[in-house]
């Protein structure tokens, strides 16, 4: 008698997609550049820093940067260095640039080790945009993949038409970035070329994140918690002049300097 067949109920069913797929994207990073293994220091500084700037960091993810540590010996007590920043704000996952002690140490904390940027002669997968300061050149870096553009492919403008509020972070990739409603403070918005901000820019507001010294920020009325163009940028450490504070204004670079003008009807 040949084999009896299993009813089709019984038969082997395989699912026609997986629970979860891999896929490789960008990010924007900050990465904290630290340049002393001074705990107390640094602690000290960071909290003068956001003293001085408050809601500057709302939960962002972090890299620590620790290659101006590599020639230096010493324990680094990672604990201590998480616990510190979180309490700014700063939420850190991940540890570059260190020698062996310091990244064998981040990784029994808990930081896993991130691959540092590939030399500017090779295609480096990342760019990094100094964004500075928080003493003793403490420095913010604004990390992005770095994608292959393709010849005379167009790229569309990102157009975002509710309001954005704490916490909420919007990147138009390759091209520029118009938005017809309030950036809330805590907000941050941020673009390959421009920013347009036709409503209140009360939050961050980020232009040529690529390193495009071009690009330009509008807002119909200018009171940012941030503004910054090809890494250079101007918080409210310097404020603004009462001709474009709460007014239509544009931000631009001129030379090395964020220039803020009145935008004339």
């Amino acid at each position: 008698m040949p084999p009896e067949v299993p009813p089709l109920s019984m038969a082997l069913v395989i699912p026609a997609t997986t629970p979860f797929d891999l896929k490789s994207t960008a990010w924007t990073l900050t990465a904290l550049r630290l340049q002393t293994t001074d705990l107390g220091a640094f602690a000290e500084a960071l909290a003068a820093r956001v003293a001085e700037a408050p809601g500057l960091f709302d939960d962002d993810p972090l890299v620590i940067d620790l290659s101006p540590l590599r020639e230096q010996g010493g324990p680094l007590d990672f604990p201590a260095l998480i616990a510190c920043l979180r309490r700014h704000r700063l939420l850190p996952i991940a540890v570059q640039g260190g020698h062996a002690e310091h990244t064998a140490a981040a990784r029994a904390a808990g930081l896993p080790e991130a691959l540092d940027a590939a030399p500017a002669a090779k295609a480096a997968p990342l760019v990094k945009e100094v964004v500075k300061e928080i003493v003793r050149e403490v420095e913010v870096l604004k990390q992005v993949e770095v994608l292959k553009e393709v010849p005379g492919a167009p790229v569309p403008t990102m157009v975002v038409d509710k309001p954005l509020r704490s916490g909420q972070r919007v990147y138009a990739k390759g091209g520029d970035l118009v938005v017809t409603a309030v950036v809330s403070f805590g907000a941050e918005v941020i673009a390959d070329g421009h920013v347009h901000v036709y409503a209140p820019l009360r939050g961050r507001a980020i232009a040529g994140a690529r390193g495009d010294t071009s690009a330009r920020i509008f807002s119909t009325c200018l009171e940012p918690q941030l503004v910054a163009i090809a890494g250079i940028y101007r918080t409210t450490d310097n404020p603004l002049p009462s001709e474009v504070l709460g007014k239509p204004a544009v931000v631009r670079l001129d030379g090395e300097r964020i220039r803020v003008e009145p935008i004339s009807g």
